[in-house]
């Protein structure tokens, strides 16, 4: 059994001054029954992370039409999809390693996160859950797919260690990214971050951006307190590619450096380590229909 308190996310709300003892990862069960499993049942698509080879974190998506993930029984998710060829998950979610799972529907704005290990089921996954919580629709910008392209594959993975001209372009203009990250005795958890386009920035090999206020719980914080290692997955919504980083993120709990950016708390960074980006990764197409009135104006320190 996994340890129930979680001195990560403890350490990190501390100094926040946010939450306390109980708050965080020791109030969710494993439980997919009710309406965890409804929604599951009709998701087209989930956000996957894990850790790769050496200890890597990444973040990717995997896609099918509703009912390609659904609950098998209360512990147990089936996901009939892996991720795209030269994806850095493809091959590497073996038996036994930690996955942490977002199930978000941009379209209603609702999204609920699973952590677990995972199991090779011929062409898909089995995931025992440990932990299953819903998430407020807090920075969700509102989207509804508009094709569900079958019989069409991915492009040719681009690997590198930096980010292009374009990439960074790509980032810079963004309004919502995922994260993955890890704690070796907690699990893998992955997570939505989301805001006005331009609120992600790049300066080199580092991206920073606002940390706003939200639950509290600091899942994701808190794994980088233990393990810096994360995983970062941007998705071009319109023609279903991928850009996918690995590296090291920190938080940089200097006030100066926040007191720019409107609604920030906060400023995360990211150091880049590997770059991989998949045109046409995911067979879905979207259409932005509104942002999350929830989001602040994008500011510059």
């Amino acid at each position: 059994m996994r340890p129930v308190s979680h001195e990560g996310e403890q350490a990190v709300q501390r100094r926040a001054g946010e939450g306390g003892p109980g708050w965080g990862s020791p109030m969710f069960d494993a439980d997919l029954s009710g309406g965890f499993a409804g929604f599951l049942g009709r998701q087209s698509m989930l956000v996957l992370a894990a850790a790769g080879p050496g200890g890597a974190v990444w973040t990717t998506t995997v896609a099918g039409w509703p009912g390609f993930a659904r609950a098998e029984d209360e512990r147990t998710l089936l996901i009939d999809a892996l991720p795209a060829e030269g994806d850095p998950l493809r091959d590497h979610l073996r038996d036994g390693a930690d996955l942490g799972i977002l199930a978000l529907e941009p379209q209603t704005r609702r999204r609920i996160r699973i952590n677990g290990t995972v199991t090779r089921s011929g062409s898909g996954l089995a995931v025992r859950t440990e932990q299953v919580l819903g998430n407020c629709p807090k920075y969700l910008q509102t989207r509804e797919i508009v094709r569900h392209l079958d019989g069409v594959g991915p492009g040719t993975a681009v690997r590198s260690d930096r980010l292009s001209a374009p990439q960074r372009e790509w980032i810079e203009t963004a309004d919502t990214f995922f994260i993955g990250s890890r704690s070796p005795d907690h699990g893998a958890d992955a997570s939505h971050r989301g805001g006005e386009p331009g609120f992600v920035t790049v300066d080199g090999r580092t991206l920073r951006w606002p940390d706003y206020r939200g639950n509290s719980f600091y899942m994701t914080l808190g794994n980088v307190e233990l393990d810096p290692a994360a995983g970062l997955l941007f998705l071009d919504w319109d023609r279903g590619g991928t850009l996918q980083m690995t590296g090291r993120c920190r938080v940089d709990w200097d006030r100066r450096s926040a007191a720019g950016l409107p609604g920030a708390l906060r400023v995360v960074e990211f150091d880049v380590e590997q770059v991989v980006e998949i045109p046409s990764a995911s067979p879905l197409r979207w259409r932005l229909l509104a942002h999350s009135r929830h989001n602040p104006p994008v500011g510059r320190p």
